[in-house]
């Protein structure tokens, strides 16, 4: 249960270090820092900020974009890695919430569009991956099972949750994170275009932000939307040349924002290319004015005629079913080691070196 209804939470929208793992992990660690120095309880990153997103694989050919999905593997990170807990150890020396999107890498190779959620003493309190990756996002990583149903933890001021990009779209999955009753929702995405340079309307920017704020409006819940930025080399260093968005004119991309349990917009509207972390007090007692008109799992729905059926988080995908009764079950959860004892000295200088205003791109 919450003790206070008051916080400040941050949404980051800012450019990756493509295609590099630990220069990825060393800007995290300083966005971390700068967080903090900004006051926040909370700071939200981007779907696969590490190692970026990679728009190849729907400008490019599965041959043309080869070279650099390989090089993409090899960035990405494992949960129970060394980055991971450098990033742990970020989170706790600057004694705030911190919820990472990032592309996992497991033991066997394959790729998972995964979340944690890191608490002020540097555990892993929620690790989940995206249920259903996109359209092309299907040929590079696997899908989330069950237990990233459970995507809601408690915090000292508010439950927060976390989905990726289109999982927005998907009305059950909101109404299941509904169900266990968020407050504070981080909304992970990518870097997205103008409709002019996207597929499709609904691929564009403007449309994804619509998308996010319907959630605080459906929802009645604060909803920090974080995003990335593109340049023009790192569009290049991602092997888009020769598609349209290599020729934007600077940056673009990013439409972070946050919102309130009645859909408004709390922040100013940012630059698409520009890097900045947005904040913004809130307070949870605004949700009581926003349910008193609706609460889709509450008093506003009929679950005597309309419900939801979800497999439970508790039992494992069965990856291997011997006949004769025995069988082996996935690893749904991973056993991540603990940080080493506090060492205050030292952690001390290492922040120091972090804590900078200056990003690296």
């Amino acid at each position: 249960m919450a003790t206070t209804t008051v916080s400040r939470v941050a949404a980051v929208q800012a450019e990756p270090a493509w295609l590099d793992l630990q220069a990825g992990v060393d800007k995290t660690c300083a966005l971390i820092a700068e967080a903090k120095n900004g006051g926040a309880d909370l700071v939200a990153f981007p779907e696969v900020w590490i190692p970026g997103y990679p728009w190849c694989m729907w400008a490019k050919s599965t041959l043309e974009a080869a070279p650099v999905m390989t090089a993409y593997r090899a960035n990405s990170m494992a949960v129970d890695s060394p980055q991971m807990a450098q990033i742990r150890i970020a989170a706790r020396n600057a004694g705030i919430w911190v919820v990472l999107g990032f592309s996992e890498r497991v033991e066997s190779a394959s790729l998972y569009m995964a979340q944690v959620i890191i608490n002020p003493e540097g555990d892993i309190v929620l690790h989940r991956r995206k249920i259903k990756p996109t359209g092309a996002e299907r040929a590079v990583w696997g899908d989330g099972q069950a237990e990233s149903l459970r995507n809601v933890v408690q915090t000292p001021f508010g439950r927060i949750s976390a989905l990726n990009c289109w999982e927005h779209l998907q009305p059950l999955l909101r109404y299941h994170t509904y169900s266990q009753n968020t407050q504070i929702h981080v909304a992970a995405w990518p870097p997205m275009f103008a409709p002019e340079r996207s597929m499709a309307y609904h691929d564009s920017a403007e449309s994804n932000q619509r998308t996010t704020q319907f959630m605080a409006t459906e929802g009645q819940c604060f909803v920090v939307c974080s995003t990335q930025v593109m340049s023009k080399a790192g569009a290049e260093k991602m092997g888009l040349a020769g598609t349209p968005l290599a020729e934007l004119e600077g940056a673009s991309g990013g439409f972070a924002a946050i919102f309130g349990p009645d859909g408004r917009q709390l922040t100013p509207p940012t630059k698409p290319g520009e890097e900045v972390i947005l904040y913004q007090d809130i307070d949870l007692k605004a949700i009581d004015a926003a349910k008193m008109m609706c609460d889709p799992v509450g008093h506003y729905s009929r679950p005597d005629l309309l419900a939801l059926l979800a497999r439970s988080p508790d039992e494992p995908a069965m990856h291997v079913v011997r006949m004769g009764g025995s069988f082996r079950a996935a690893a749904s959860q991973l056993e991540i080691p603990a940080l080493p004892p506090k060492d205050k000295t030292k952690e001390a200088k290492k922040v120091g070196a972090n804590d900078t205003n200056g990003r690296e791109a």
